[in-house]
């Protein structure tokens, strides 16, 4: 056997037991989900210099439904102080959002109520798989002491449908 077609055969080999397949349930489509519970860090505040002073900011929860074809079921959308404790229920009935439709809860930087460790806790389902929502939270300017702050963070599965 040619030595770069035996270097070739082992990569293969070595790839299929080193990168095994992931198994699909029935009826599920890789990529796509029919519902989920998603954690979402929300910094209400950072903390800047040595005294560790809170750093004010405004929180944007977004939500954007990014399947071209099918409408999913928002059922939860909850916001957290550090601790766990919830401090507000963003809504009491399921929102429908429609195909490529965006939702955004805002928490204003004077709200001081989440602390540095503030996150979302939401739910959404589908009657069919579909791809999942990006969800979201941008952490907005604040402007104390002429600085400004602005970041992302990425929401996390922490349940999926089965």
């Amino acid at each position: 056997m040619n030595k770069k077609y035996y270097f070739a055969y082992l990569f293969i080999l070595f790839s299929i037991f080193i990168f095994p397949l992931q198994p699909l349930h029935a009826g599920e489509k890789r990529g796509l989900s029919d519902g989920q519970t998603i954690y979402v860090p929300a910094y209400s505040h950072i903390y800047s210099g040595n005294r560790e002073s809170p750093f004010l900011l405004t929180v944007t929860l977004s939500i954007r439904n990014v399947d071209p074809h099918h409408h999913i079921k928002i059922t939860q959308v909850d916001f957290y102080e550090t601790q766990g404790k919830l401090i507000k229920k963003h809504i009491d009935t399921p929102l429908v959002l429609k195909p490529l439709e965006s939702l955004r809860y805002i928490i204003p930087e004077k709200d001081k109520s989440g602390g540095s460790g503030a996150n979302f806790m939401l739910e959404w389902k589908s009657d069919k798989f579909v791809n999942s929502p990006i969800v979201e939270s941008s952490i907005m300017i604040g402007t104390q002491n002429q600085q400004g702050v602005s970041f992302t963070s990425r929401g996390r599965v922490i349940i999926a449908s089965e």
